[in-house]
């Protein structure tokens, strides 16, 4: 509509609907989306193995896909042919699984081809952007045993996403087959459970309740809520009784607190929520009550419609377009940037503050309950597929994690003791504290180095090594951060040895020691780390490692001046652009390997590869300015996305007119809707 043709569509076509792609009726401008028979094919068995060859680890559908070789009669509508063919395949399966099951089939690389996206010039008529990305997420976690940066480590490193996704199952099969000591034979389960529990209904798949169930068992665990710790005064500053439970505070009537709750991802190996983060729905349900009465609520829905509020806590992408309006149709062509963005990385965490009063008349306990929960598809996403205005979103809704805290309020009853929390007190500091550390302002500093100074008191070494990140954002790099990892490294609980290396690398880096950061990331990437032994894990894949150590060769490059120097300089900076290079077969559109590579070949005098290297850092680089207009323009229009893109968001559990609330912010009774 557009541009006249179809054109731009093909981007979207090479992954989500490759059969008519492939066989040429997309390219029909009169083409049938809803009634052709290849509109309904999906993406069948034959697409994924008939791929032959991942051309890179670019994404968007860079694959190579060939017609499969088959046995005789295969295409034959002759029943009897048709047995033939079944026997033949049977009699000699080895020519069938060569032909379909590759060893590409079973790399990380095979399913970034379509789970990594970048949007080009020609798709949205403006410059190449990054689109939703599982590949790097992955590939940098410490899930995969590449990212040098995670704060937790599977005891073995996962190498592809077929071990999650593609859980083996009892079959009778006939390409069933027993493995290791299994005693019944297995397949790679291919229904590929994740999350997307809308598609079962809305298809009208049959017995939709079991596809549904299956997702919710996969999601099972993925997810953690811990109701922390609360704050008195109601502020940021306040003072922290923390962690709670088996004890808490007795709350005071009419005093003001804030709750800190803390999401963590368990299970993961990429970004939650990831792909369709804009359209997916994750937000928290939080209710407050005394006795009869909801004395705080957020996270509910506003209307008969079910949808939620939007003052809640999402953990998505608001993503938006250059004019500053909400990407709530899936139209990735108009993909600009995010206002904000709450997802979690693998093995981290996100601390969420809430505020309450406690009114004067409460006497009964207050209980707190939380729940993460989940939608496939948010309200005003199903209202444009349906094209309703008034749709009633009653897709399946999904709880991810949840818990619950009673406090004693004074004066008033006493309450039975809340049960103690399965997490060990330090890994909750520690949850805490990450997740302030990744908000990365000074408030939430403050409090990331409260937490973590608790878990070194816990005696453990995750406490000064999370300590060097907090003093390493805020540049207190010649004593402090020092000091951390000396502190670290001389622990009972053994500091992993590969982060005693890597921060001690940023932080002589920092303070000018940059032959002793060049040694320390050297031996990053060459690893042979005995705490790291059989566990599959290799640092010298994380790009983040590599960019630092050609950095740190560039800038110790620079120091050697003079015609003497001449050649001990030109070394660096060969040794500089070898790294660079080894970035980019990892990361092709990496802005900081571009951007190096350029000055290191125009320090070279080498013109035509500065060039060329410059050209592709601006290709690829965020547009700075323009996001700004955007984001201002979002900021203005969208006043509870404007709230939840602050530095600090406290959200506020007695908002007036809040469902479950009256307009003055106040309780209602409990069977109030």
């Amino acid at each position: 509509e557009r541009d006249g043709n179809v054109n731009a569509s093909r981007f979207c076509a090479g992954c989500h609907d490759p059969v008519p792609f492939f066989s040429g009726a997309f390219n029909d401008p009169d083409y049938d989306m809803v009634h052709d028979e290849t509109a309904h094919a999906g993406i069948t068995c034959t697409v994924c193995h008939s791929i032959t060859h991942v051309n890179s680890v670019r994404g968007n559908a860079d694959y190579t896909i060939e017609e499969p070789i088959h046995y005789p009669f295969a295409d034959s509508e002759n029943d009897l042919l048709q047995w033939v063919n079944r026997q033949l395949v049977k009699a000699k399966p080895e020519f069938h699984k060569k032909t379909f099951l590759k060893p590409l089939h079973q790399t990380t690389e095979f399913c970034g081809t379509c789970h990594k996206v970048h949007l080009p010039e020609e798709l949205n008529d403006y410059k190449w952007l990054r689109g939703q990305n599982h590949y790097d997420a992955f590939w940098l976690s410490g899930v995969s045993g590449h990212g040098i940066s995670s704060f937790y480590y599977p005891p073995v490193a996962e190498v592809n996403c077929n071990d999650c996704h593609m859980p083996l199952m009892a079959s009778d099969d006939f390409g069933a087959k027993i493995r290791g000591d299994d005693e019944f034979a297995t397949v790679h389960d291919h229904m590929f459970p994740s999350a997307n529990t809308a598609i079962p209904t809305m298809v009208d798949m049959p017995r939709p309740e079991e596809a549904i169930e299956k997702h919710r068992e996969f999601l099972e665990g993925v997810m953690r809520l811990d109701l922390f710790g609360i704050k008195k005064d109601g502020t940021i500053d306040g003072e922290l009784v923390a962690p709670l439970r088996p004890e808490v505070p007795v709350l005071e009537p009419g005093e003001s607190y804030l709750l800190e709750a803390v999401i963590r991802t368990v299970k993961m190996g990429h970004l939650f929520t990831q792909g369709t983060a804009d359209s997916n729905e994750v937000w928290m349900d939080v209710e407050v009550r005394s006795g009869d009465r909801v004395i705080g609520r957020s996270g509910g829905f506003i209307d008969e419609h079910n949808e939620v509020d939007p003052w809640s806590h999402f953990v998505n992408s608001f993503v938006i377009d250059r004019e500053g309006n909400r990407i709530d149709r899936r139209n990735a062509q108009d993909i600009f940037t995010s206002l904000y963005n709450h997802q979690i990385p693998p093995g981290a965490a996100d601390s969420i503050h809430y505020s309450f009063t406690v009114p004067d008349d409460t006497e009964e306990p207050i209980t707190v309950t939380a729940s993460l929960k989940y939608r496939k598809f948010d309200t005003q996403y199903m209202r444009f597929v349906e094209d309703d205005p008034d749709y009633v979103n009653d897709l399946p809704v999904t709880v991810l994690a949840e818990d619950s805290v009673t406090f004693p309020v004074a004066g008033g009853a006493a309450v039975e003791e809340n049960p103690p929390s399965p997490v060990p007190a330090w890994e909750r500091w520690n949850d805490y504290g990450i997740g302030l550390l990744r908000k990365g302002q000074r408030g939430e500093l403050v409090g990331a180095e409260d937490a973590f100074k608790q878990v070194e008191a816990e005696g453990r070494s995750e406490g000064p090594i999370n300590l060097a990140r907090v003093y390493i954002k805020e540049g207190r790099v010649t004593e402090d951060a020092p000091s951390a990892i000396a502190r670290a490294a001389a622990m009972d609980h053994p500091a992993r040895q590969w982060h005693l290396l890597w921060f001690g690398g940023l932080i002589d880096k920092e303070n000018g020691n940059l032959d002793d950061a060049i040694d320390k990331f050297r031996q990053v990437i060459e690893g042979g780390f005995e705490q790291a032994q059989g566990r599959g894990f290799d640092f010298a894949k994380d790009y983040t490692v590599l960019n630092e150590l050609g950095r740190t060769l560039y800038q110790r490059a620079r120091q050697e001046r003079g015609e003497a120097r001449l050649a001990r300089r030109e070394q660096l900076l060969r040794e500089a652009q070898e790294v660079f290079e080894s970035v980019l077969v990892l990361d092709p559109e990496n802005t900081t390997a571009h951007y190096n590579l350029q000055q290191i070949h125009d320090e070279l005098g080498e013109e035509e590869e500065a060039r060329a290297h410059a050209a592709l850092h601006r290709k690829y680089k965020v547009d700075d300015n323009a996001r700004d207009k955007a984001v201002s323009t979002a900021r203005s229009r969208y006043p509870a996305a404007n709230q939840a893109a602050e530095d600090i968001v406290i959200y506020d559990l007695q908002r007036p007119g809040a469902p479950g609330l009256d307009d003055s912010g106040t309780q209602v009774p409990t069977d109030t809707p």
